[in-house]
């Protein structure tokens, strides 16, 4: 309710995103990229999103809000656990299926311009159950730095959710 309350309040979605306070992510997310297109004058069917961990850990950490895109907090990652020091996925604990991982940026580019190497695509599911009441789930996929190869993380069961069992 309160992310509701300062939104309506500053005219403008907040600094950082709790998007699984959010009825229907998804819509939030294409909004940011037609936003942007719309913006830099970008062909949306040419549009796609990119993600990047930050090292904030806090919403209050987080300097400004994004001209373009937006920061994301309230995401637990499975089948992995994020190394801030390496900024990066890592092997999961022993005994610790989630982990929280720390707010993550969204920035919508042109396709053409992205170029991704030692990153893993992981779907960002809105719970752990992979799928909502509909039977529907995926929200977006993040790009994830990664040592390994991506065959690992698949493996793994490596996923994001936007909520936590736990």
């Amino acid at each position: 309710y309160q992310q509701y309350k300062d939104w309506k309040d500053a005219k403008q979605y907040p600094k950082v995103v709790w998007l699984a306070g959010l009825h229907i992510p998804e819509t939030f997310i294409a909004a940011l990229v037609q936003t942007a297109c719309r913006e830099k004058g970008w062909p949306l069917d040419k549009s796609t999103l990119y993600t990047k961990v930050t090292s904030y850990v806090d919403e209050n950490q987080v300097p400004e809000r994004l001209k373009l895109g937006c920061y994301i907090q309230g995401l637990y990652l499975e089948g992995a656990a994020w190394d801030l020091d390496k900024s990066q996925l890592r092997r999961q604990d022993p005994k610790q299926l989630v982990a929280e991982l720390p707010i993550l940026q969204i920035i919508p580019v042109e396709a053409s311009k992205l170029k991704l190497h030692n990153t893993f695509k992981a779907p960002v599911y809105v719970t752990q159950e992979r799928r909502n009441a509909m039977g529907t789930g995926l929200v977006f996929e993040a790009d994830l730095a990664t040592g390994e190869h991506a065959s690992h993380w698949i493996l793994q069961g490596t996923s994001l959710c936007l909520t936590s069992d736990q």
